[in-house]
């Protein structure tokens, strides 16, 4: 058994030699950190001395040894050498076994060759982004089965849907929406009527303002506005909320009571986007109408009796509703990158920080995927 004093008297190095000329370097003491003065030395000495043709490393004597120490031991063993060296180790106690393994495994993966990390990095991060794709694509659909599987049982059992909660979503993501996307789609407008009238201008075709108006936010720009600024707005909301009660624990707190998370947090979140986006798209191409109807009112000379009568000439009603239907489905995918996306965040703010980023560009880039999905769809089939 191992003294007390072999293990609090510093780490020692001895060596020897065989008849055959094999060095043997003999560790003994107490390889810790807290001998580091004492240490340190004997094995910057010992890999200057290397001369040998082959090199035995006892550990038999060694009665103590920490993660310093074997970083140590595995510099003499398996660092820098001349060539035909040879090392080997005998008597490793068998209660430092692992540790030492575990030093070695672990320079041996810090040996890779920086040059060659270099060269593959770009192949590295390619591979990492598809693999990141490949597992949002994955979270997206399981997301939205849970959120489908949470409406079936609601719909079955009605007294389960969480009223309150969805009114009170609504008014967050609708209502109290409204001032800034009529802001918003009101200056879309207006730009969209100034550029057109200066350019229309040049060819004396001023009047075909009032068609691209109309169809251009009808039918596109309206809804496309509204859901990128509802991503931006709401779906970042949604990210940080849940997110932080993953970061609380207060999500694994529902489900030890018994209550799916989907049931009680997302879906009530879902419903309302979906039902707060169509009214915000009408809202907005209105909004957006008016703008136009303003700008053509005072740079073109239009009246706004004239911009009326051209517009109902210009448009119809399939290009609203080609605009509005696209609406709800824009609202669903916000809602369940936004919702999966918090409920992925892991213990810190950065993590936090990065996921509501990251909902946002999928929500975005999704949307504007989905409209052009929309947009072939409706030119198939004559809308």
């Amino acid at each position: 058994m191992t003294s007390m004093a072999t293990l609090s008297q510093p780490g020692s190095l001895r060596w020897s030699t065989q008849r055959d000329g094999t060095a043997i370097a003999i560790a003994a003491g107490s390889w810790t950190i807290t001998h580091v003065v004492a240490l340190a030395p004997l094995i910057d000495k010992a890999a200057a001395a290397l001369r040998s043709s082959s090199v035995v490393v006892d550990l038999g004597g060694v009665g103590a040894i920490d993660t310093f120490g074997a970083c140590l031991l595995n510099r003499l063993i398996a660092g820098p050498r001349p060539t035909g060296l040879s090392v080997s180790v005998k008597a490793i106690p068998d209660r430092y076994r692992a540790l030492l393994d575990m030093v070695s495994q672990a320079d041996g993966r810090q040996a890779v060759p920086p040059l060659r990390s270099q060269q593959l990095a770009w192949i590295e991060a390619l591979g990492r982004g598809v693999v990141g794709v490949w597992d949002g694509l994955l979270v997206f659909f399981a997301m939205l089965g849970a959120v489908a599987a949470a409406l079936g049982r609601v719909v079955l059992h009605p007294r389960r849907f969480r009223l309150t909660s969805t009114v009170q979503q609504l008014d967050r993501v609708g209502f109290q929406a409204i001032p800034i996307i009529v802001l918003i789609t009101l200056l879309i407008g207006a730009i969209i009527a100034q550029q057109g009238i200066f350019n229309f201008r040049k060819f004396g075709a001023e009047s075909y303002v009032v068609d691209l108006v109309g169809i251009l936010v009808l039918r596109e720009l309206g809804v496309l506005v509204v859901a990128i600024m509802v991503a931006g707005r709401s779906g970042s909301s949604y990210t940080a909320e849940l997110g932080s009660m993953t970061m609380r624990e207060e999500i694994d707190a529902l489900r030890t009571m018994g209550l799916d998370p989907v049931e009680v947090l997302i879906l009530p979140r879902i419903v309302a986007l979906v039902l707060a986006l169509p009214i915000l798209a009408f809202i907005g191409a209105m909004a957006a109408l008016t703008g136009g109807g303003l700008v053509t009112w005072f740079y073109g000379g239009t009246s706004p009796i004239v911009f009326l009568a051209q517009l109902r000439d210009a448009v119809s009603v399939t290009h609203l509703e080609v605009g509005l239907l696209k609406a709800p489905f824009m609202a669903l995918v916000i809602g369940v990158v936004a919702c999966a996306e918090g409920l992925r965040v892991k213990g810190s703010a950065e993590a936090l920080g990065l996921r509501t980023t990251a909902s946002v560009v999928e929500s975005i880039f999704l949307v504007i995927v989905l409209d052009g999905v929309f947009a072939m769809i409706f030119a198939a089939i004559g809308m």
